[in-house]
């Protein structure tokens, strides 16, 4: 029998193709289309070829939660990729991970704290977000006052109250905070309360689809016009279509990867989705985008390294990781960690494009440490 003609390696992602958030989640699908063809292309690996289980998420986690679970005792996937709210992050584990016992790798920017011996992040968390941005803008601009409106999840919550602790110790305050559901259209009421707070800084945690209508109202209010900055750090390319220009001008950013990095890698892998998915879904940061690319070539490098699916095995070259090349410059896992450190870039929107004006280099993730399958009281892994 012929290396590609063995039992494929069975690889699942749930992408959110419709529903709120289908403009990244179609971005994530054409992502994970072109790094498994192009490692088939290239023999596959461990000699087999890579088949992937691509399922849509729905932008709903309960659906989430479902295809996730078919992807385990169906499809019997060696390893689950995707998900973009946190909530659906928290859905696919149960059936994924905590039933299913499958390597789950979660690529989006989010607040971190996750941390079981079967799942890996490979998107930015908050000590590589805020813990550089926050203190840069309030250097760069003297402002000191910050309101905060949200999304009532759990990404928002946590990242909130690490923006308290930065802007506190930076000698700011903050003047609101206000949690809407992740669905809320109608954004008057908060956008008059941040007018009347005099807030200089309005860091931004509510998303799609409702951040477009807030952003309209703040703007018509005359927030940027009066100085006042917008952070948003999960913005990029891809949300950036959503909206007239002039509603987030000015706009700061803290990720892994926008279009415009120098180095030559991004620029050729950028030109290479471009000639393959030429349309509005583009490969960007915060669309998790970048981190399933490194992800999967992450977990490539770690099923190469064991020689074997074993999951074990495969885990424990996961750990220790790397990638010389990546969207944003190389990467790699902290050990012990299951989180990624990597080049990260500040940058602010100007007329519909993101420029940056900050390259940070490389930036640990500051996570804790995972615990063992032992001391996490479950079963061995096989």
């Amino acid at each position: 029998m012929s290396a590609m003609t063995q039992a494929s390696i069975k690889v699942g992602m749930i992408a959110e193709e419709t529903g709120a958030l289908s403009f990244m989640g179609r971005a994530n699908a054409n992502v994970a289309r072109m790094v498994v063809d192009e490692i088939n292309a290239n023999g596959g690996l461990l000699g087999r070829k890579i088949e992937l289980y691509l399922e849509d998420g729905a932008t709903t986690d309960a659906v989430a939660e479902a295809k996730a679970a078919k992807l385990v005792l169906q499809d019997k996937v060696d390893v689950i990729f995707g998900g973009i709210y946190s909530s659906t992050r928290q859905a696919i584990k149960g059936p994924a991970v905590v039933k299913g016992r499958t390597l789950y790798i979660y690529p989006e920017q989010y607040e971190g704290q996750e941390c079981d011996p079967l799942i890996f992040c490979t998107g930015p968390v908050p000590a590589q977000q805020l813990d550089p941005l926050i203190p840069w803008l309030m250097h760069k601009t003297g402002a000191r006052t910050f309101y905060l409106p949200s999304a009532d999840y759990i990404w928002p919550h946590v990242m909130n109250e690490r923006v308290r602790r930065l802007v506190t110790a930076n000698g700011g305050s903050i003047v609101g905070e206000k949690y809407h559901p992740l669905d809320h259209m109608e954004y008057d009421e908060t956008v008059a309360r941040i007018m009347s707070s005099g807030a200089e800084v309005v860091f931004n945690t509510i998303v799609p689809p409702g951040v477009v209508p807030f952003f309209a109202q703040l703007h018509n209010a005359g927030f940027q016009d009066r100085g006042g900055q917008l952070i948003c750090t999960y913005f990029d390319e891809n949300l950036l279509g959503l909206l007239p220009a002039p509603h987030v001008e000015g706009l700061y950013g803290c990720l892994d990867f926008y279009q415009n990095v120098s180095d030559p890698f991004s620029k050729t892998l950028l030109g290479a989705y471009d000639k393959r998915y030429p349309g509005k879904e583009q490969f960007t940061g915060g669309s998790a985008c970048s981190g399933l690319y490194r992800g999967i070539k992450l977990w490539a490098a770690a099923v190469n390294e064991a020689g074997s699916l074993r999951q074990k095995d495969v885990i424990a070259a996961l750990d220790h990781a790397g990638i010389a090349e990546g969207p944003g410059g190389p990467a790699e896992m902290v050990p012990g960690q299951h989180h990624v450190r990597m080049n990260m870039y500040i940058a602010r929107a100007k007329s519909g494009r993101f420029e940056i004006v900050e390259s940070l280099g490389p930036i640990a993730p500051d996570e804790a440490m995972v615990p063992s399958v032992a001391e996490f009281g479950r079963r061995p892994i096989a």
